[in-house]
Formats: C-alpha cells, sequence, structure tokens
C-alpha cells in the first residue's frame, strides 16, 4: 500500500500549523468611487490558539480574567 495525501489532510496540517504558530494577516484597504478615495481601512488580525496567543502576550489580560472569573464561580459552586 502506498502513502497518499488527500486535501483533506492538506487543510487539517494548514489549521493545525495555524493554531500551533499562528498567522497575522495585514490588509490597507481604500474605497473609491468615481477614483475618489472615500473610505481608507488598516486592517491587522492575529490568528492563533489561544496558547500561542498568550504566549506572544495577545489576549493576556482577556484569558487571566476568564480564568479568574471561572475559578470564582467554581468556589461559590463548592461552597
Amino acid at each position: 500500500m502506498r502513502p497518499t495525501k488527500s486535501e483533506d489532510d492538506a487543510l487539517v496540517d494548514l489549521v493545525d500549523v495555524i493554531l500551533r504558530k499562528g498567522a497575522v494577516i495585514e490588509a490597507d484597504v481604500v474605497i473609491a468611487v468615481a477614483d475618489i478615495p472615500l473610505v481608507g481601512l488598516k486592517l491587522r488580525a492575529a490568528l492563533a490558539g489561544m496558547t500561542t496567543m498568550t504566549e506572544y502576550g495577545i489576549f493576556e489580560e482577556w484569558d487571566e480574567a476568564q480564568r479568574l472569573r471561572h475559578r470564582e464561580d467554581v468556589d461559590r459552586r463548592v461552597e
């Protein structure tokens, strides 16, 4: 039997790499009508798993707040 690689495997591998290592997407968009610029957008998006995000300091405060709130909820249930 010879190994094969399907497109499904490639997509799973891509998602795995993005979640583990992360990706940053940057875009500059200008919306114009009749060659007159009306709206400009400067976009930057980070895509990664939460572990990777917190390692890079992104969502660190949000993650800590969520964990604290969860601990408080658990403590209230135990009492």
